[in-house]
């Protein structure tokens, strides 16, 4: 059903690259001129580079899935670029995003490229630090707000124990291009506005970022099994949402609001994701979540075993 989307479009691909990376470079170029201005005017100019940041950061997905560009050189040459852009390290991250494929929805093997997620045994079986760690990590302020900064500017410049060591080492040649990038950066727009400019694109574009990948499966609905049950069709139709986005939040969004085909198949480009959601009559009984309907996410915290949801505290 799906393996018809799967074909990359080289003029596609190409165009959205110039449609984003173009923008977001001239975007936070502009915002140092616009700090002779008005602050304000920065600011509002970090609410398009935060966009074009997460616009970025699909491609990069994409890339890490092989799906982007027919040629898989094209795909690893890109995803070092975006991954540059987005402070990732694209070898580590596709690595660890592989493995958030595979095991999403899978109880027996939580951890990686996931949301913290305790069921209600496991919360009352806790110790009282463990839990007060997990309500500080759940908290919207913390998870949206300092969990983003933390994100990009520390915990992508740390290797898993567990990567291979190709994995590894990309996190060290990131760590080193995002100097040199910072370093080059800060010579041409000097410290105080470079702090300015990058924090605040990271504030807005980590924050919308993170909010995207939480509710991805973060739904009172959603699909959580143990292992001998677990299943790969159920957790991707089931556990990953249909986001039902308006046109301009789904454009900087990059589609990944079809997040339940996009797990079924991980092959299908962004920019073919709408029209496979379309065509097929399967995908028009998933029920969408709306913008307002999600914001209800933000009250669930643990999985019940017994009801089969999320539910709050």
């Amino acid at each position: 059903m799906v393996a018809r989307y799967q074909q990359p479009s080289i003029p596609r691909a190409c165009w959205q690259v110039v449609n984003t990376v173009v923008p977001f470079i001239g975007t936070w170029v502009l915002m140092y001129f616009s700090l002779k201005i008005s602050l304000l005017l920065t600011f509002a100019l970090a609410v398009l580079a935060g966009g074009l940041l997460i616009r970025t950061f699909i491609l990069f997905h994409d890339c890490c899935h092989g799906s982007f560009f027919k040629s898989q050189a094209a795909n690893h040459m890109l995803g070092r670029l975006t991954g540059l852009l987005t402070l990732t390290p694209y070898r580590h991250w596709r690595w660890e995003h592989t493995l958030h494929h595979a095991t999403s929805g899978n109880l027996n093997r939580r951890g990686i490229g996931d949301i913290w997620t305790l069921t209600v045994s496991e919360y009352r079986a806790s110790p009282p630090l463990k839990r007060i760690a997990y309500r500080v990590v759940r908290n919207p302020l913390v998870l949206f707000g300092i969990g983003p900064l933390v994100l990009f500017f520390f915990l992508h410049r740390v290797v898993s124990p567990k990567a291979p060591r190709r994995e590894k080492l990309s996190v060290h040649w990131t760590n080193l291009s995002v100097a040199l990038m910072f370093a080059g950066l800060i010579a041409l727009f000097g410290l105080k506005a470079f702090l300015l400019i990058q924090t605040t694109i990271l504030l807005v574009g980590g924050a919308a970022g993170v909010w995207l990948f939480y509710v991805q499966h973060q739904f009172e609905d959603t699909y959580w099994e143990t292992d001998p049950n677990w299943d790969f069709f159920m957790a991707a139709v089931r556990g990953s949402s249909y986001y039902k986005l308006p046109k301009w939040l789904q454009w900087f969004s990059g589609n990944i609001g079809f997040h339940h085909i996009h797990h079924l198949s991980s092959r299908i480009p962004n920019y073919h994701l709408e029209r496979c959601h379309n065509s097929e009559p399967l995908f028009q009984s998933v029920r969408p979540m709306t913008l307002r309907a999600s914001l209800k996410s933000l009250g669930l915290r643990l999985w019940d075993e017994d009801k089969r949801s999320l539910v709050g505290y």
